[in-house]
C-alpha cells in the first residue's frame, strides 16, 4: 500500500474516533441535565424543628426558615413539635409567618411522648396541616403570668380580658382552617389538653401519623385550603427532605438563655467584677466579668428571673465576704452556701422551666465561688496590715545602730539595713545602743532608744 493509501486509512479511523467521542459527550451531557431536571422537579420538604420553649430565638430561627423555604420554592415546611409552649409574643410572631408563607406547612407533634402545649398549641392549630404522632398531647393554653421582677396581681376582670384575647386570637385562623373552634376554645378557658385521638376525633387536627415518612405519604396528592382561600394540591412524589438548622448566632444565643448557663454567667460576671475591684489594674477578671453579666441581663430579657433568687445570690456574696473579716467558725461561710444554692433554685422558676436551674449545677458552681470569694477577701484584708515595702516608709519601725552619737536636739548618724542615716532624737543616746524610727523627714529620721536586749535586723 502506498503512502497516499496509509495516510487516508489514518485520516478515516481518525474520523471515526471523534465522532464516537462526540456521541459519548452529547449522550453524558444529556444525561447531566436529565438528572438535573429530575432533580430541579423533585417536591422538596423544608424540615424545622421546635422543641423546648417557644422564645424569641426560636421564633427568630423559624421566621428564617419559612423564608428560605419560600427562596428555594420548596412544596412543603414540615415543623417537628415538641414544646411546652412559651412567650405570647414569640407565639403570636410565628403565627403571623406560618399564615403568610407561600409555601404550605404542616405542624407535626413528635415523636411519641412529645406535645404542643399552651403556645404550642395554638402554632399547631395555625399550619395548613396539623398532625400528631401517636402517644402524643396538645392543648393546655390558658394564657399565664410568669413570674418576674414584678408581678403585677390579676383579678378576675384582667384575667377574663386576657383569655377572651386569646380565644378571639385562636378563633381568626382556626375558623379558617376548618377545624373546631368551640372545643379549641376549652383549651384556654378550662385548659383542657388532649390526646392525638381526641384531637382527631374533635376536627383540631387533620392526621395522626407514626412517623414523617408516612405523614408525608399521607399528604401526598392532598388537597388543602390555603389560609388566603385557594385550593392547593400537595405533590410530593420522590420528595428530597432537607434540615434547616439553627444558625452560630441562634445556637449561642439560645445556649445563653438556659437557665444552667444563665446562672453560671451570673457568678462568673459577678466574680469577675469583684476581682476587678479588689484588686484594681488585674484587668482580664473584669472584662471577663463585663461581658459575662451584660450576656446575663440578656437572658434575663427573656427568662422568667425571680427577684428573691437574686436577693438570696446578693446575700450570699454578702456572707462570703463577712466570713473573710470575722471569725465565724465557717458559719458564715455554711450560710452563704445555703443562701446561694437556695438563691439558684428559685433564680428561674415557671410552668415552662419546672427545673429551673439545676441542683448538681448550683452546687458545682457555688462551692469554687465561695472559696475563691473568700480567698481574695482575706488577700485584700492582709494586704491592708502589710507595710510598705518601698520607699522610705519602709523604714518605719525600723531598728537601727548608733554610729555617731546623739545628742538632744544635735544630729547624729545611725546605720539602718547598711546605710548611714543622719537621725536626731529627744534625748543623748551614746555610739553603739539601737535605736527604733519613729518618723522620716525628709534624709534625716527622727529616733528614740531602744531597751537593751532588742534584736537588730542588719
Amino acid at each position: 500500500m502506498n503512502a497516499r493509501g496509509i495516510l487516508q486509512r489514518k485520516s478515516f479511523y481518525f474520523g471515526i474516533l471523534l465522532i464516537a467521542g462526540g456521541a459519548v459527550l452529547t449522550v453524558t451531557r444529556f444525561a447531566v441535565r436529565v438528572e438535573a431536571a429530575d432533580q430541579a422537579a423533585a417536591p422538596l420538604v423544608l424540615e424545622l424543628r421546635l422543641n423546648g420553649e417557644v422564645e424569641p430565638i426560636l421564633a427568630t430561627y423559624l421566621d428564617e426558615g419559612l423564608e428560605d423555604a419560600a427562596k428555594r420554592h420548596a412544596s412543603l415546611v414540615l415543623i417537628t413539635m415538641d414544646t411546652p409552649g412559651g412567650l405570647s409574643d414569640s407565639m403570636t410572631d410565628i403565627i403571623h409567618h406560618i399564615l403568610e408563607s407561600p409555601v404550605p406547612v404542616v405542624v407535626y407533634v413528635s415523636p411519641a411522648g412529645a406535645r404542643g402545649a399552651s403556645a404550642g398549641f395554638l402554632i399547631l392549630l395555625s399550619a395548613d396541616i396539623a398532625a400528631m404522632a401517636p402517644g402524643t398531647r396538645a392543648g393546655a393554653a390558658t394564657p399565664i403570668f410568669l413570674p418576674g421582677w414584678f408581678t403585677m396581681p390579676i383579678d378576675d376582670v384582667l384575667r377574663k380580658k386576657i383569655n377572651n384575647d386569646a380565644t378571639a386570637f385562636l378563633r381568626s385562623f382556626s375558623e379558617k382552617r376548618g377545624r373546631n373552634p368551640k372545643l379549641s376554645e376549652t383549651a384556654i378557658t378550662d385548659a383542657r389538653a388532649f390526646t392525638e385521638q381526641e384531637a382527631l376525633d374533635g376536627h383540631l387536627i387533620d392526621l395522626v401519623a407514626n412517623d414523617k415518612d408516612e405523614l408525608l405519604r399521607e399528604l401526598n396528592g392532598r388537597e388543602i385550603t390555603r389560609f388566603n382561600g385557594k385550593k392547593e394540591t400537595l405533590s410530593l412524589t420522590n420528595y428530597t427532605r432537607a434540615d434547616f438548622t439553627l444558625s452560630a448566632r441562634q445556637r449561642f444565643l439560645a445556649r445563653i438563655v438556659e437557665p444552667d448557663m444563665f446562672f453560671l454567667l451570673l457568678l462568673v460576671g459577678a466574680l469577675g467584677l469583684y476581682t476587678e475591684f479588689t484588686h484594681p489594674g488585674v484587668i482580664a477578671p473584669g472584662v471577663v466579668g463585663g461581658i459575662c453579666m451584660l450576656l446575663a441581663l440578656y437572658a434575663m430579657q427573656i427568662l422568667p428571673v425571680n427577684l428573691v433568687g437574686v436577693l438570696l445570690i446578693i446575700l450570699a456574696l454578702a456572707l462570703f465576704i463577712l466570713e473573710a473579716k470575722f471569725t465565724s467558725h465557717g458559719v458564715l461561710l455554711l450560710g452563704g452556701v445555703i443562701s446561694m444554692l437556695l438563691g439558684a433554685m428559685f433564680l428561674i422558676r415557671s410552668p415552662l422551666t419546672p427545673g429551673g436551674v439545676s441542683f448538681g449545677v448550683a452546687l458545682a458552681a457555688t462551692l469554687p465561688f465561695a472559696f475563691l470569694t473568700f480567698f481574695l477577701m482575706r488577700l485584700v484584708l492582709k494586704s491592708r496590715r502589710w507595710k510598705t515595702a518601698t520607699g522610705k516608709e519602709e523604714l518605719l519601725g525600723e531598728e537601727g545602730l548608733v554610729t555617731i552619737a546623739l545628742r538632744g536636739g544635735e544630729e547624729g548618724m545611725i546605720r539602718v539595713h547598711g546605710e548611714l542615716w543622719t537621725a536626731a532624737s529627744k534625748g543623748d543616746i551614746p555610739v553603739g545602743e539601737k535605736v527604733r524610727i519613729l518618723r522620716v523627714n525628709g534624709l534625716k529620721l527622727e529616733v528614740e532608744a531602744v531597751e537593751p536586749g532588742t534584736a537588730i535586723r542588719k
